[in-house]
């Protein structure tokens, strides 16, 4: 269970690390979504304003963190609120669905690390 959840944190830290990077540095040209849509007012108001580095920013503190397993549960708490907007993000506004295999992938792992870590996180839930 050990090495799972090892290799569960590297591959949701590079998930996200990638994610972010390749964002923060513009290492890919990101295509402007259509016009009049959903996305394109959302991103209308989130890119411009700096919010997207905001997220970003953040998306590759938790990725680190969550691939360095002393630091896993602080990776965790500042992934899961990203992770939360994603998936609100693709079932409101994108209205793609939130079952797609990447999605599906993300909320797997995060939700096995969570479990594995279940003991230092039920502090947050149960009184002592």
């Amino acid at each position: 269970m050990k090495i799972a959840a090892i290799i569960a944190g590297i591959l949701l830290g590079l998930l996200f690390i990638m994610s972010a990077v390749t964002v923060l540095f513009k290492l890919v040209d990101i295509p402007a979504p259509p016009e009049g849509t959903p996305v394109a007012s959302f991103m209308a108001a989130f890119v411009p304003t700096g919010y997207m580095t905001f997220v970003k920013v953040i998306e590759l503190l938790g990725g680190i963190l969550v691939a360095i397993p002393k630091t896993r549960n602080l990776g965790l708490l500042c992934l899961g609120p990203v992770i939360v907007n994603i998936l609100v993000f693709h079932q409101l506004v994108a209205g793609d669905g939130i079952f797609q295999i990447m999605l599906l992938a993300i909320v797997a792992l995060s939700l096995f690390l969570l479990w594995v870590e279940r003991r230092a996180w039920k502090a947050l839930v149960v009184r002592p």
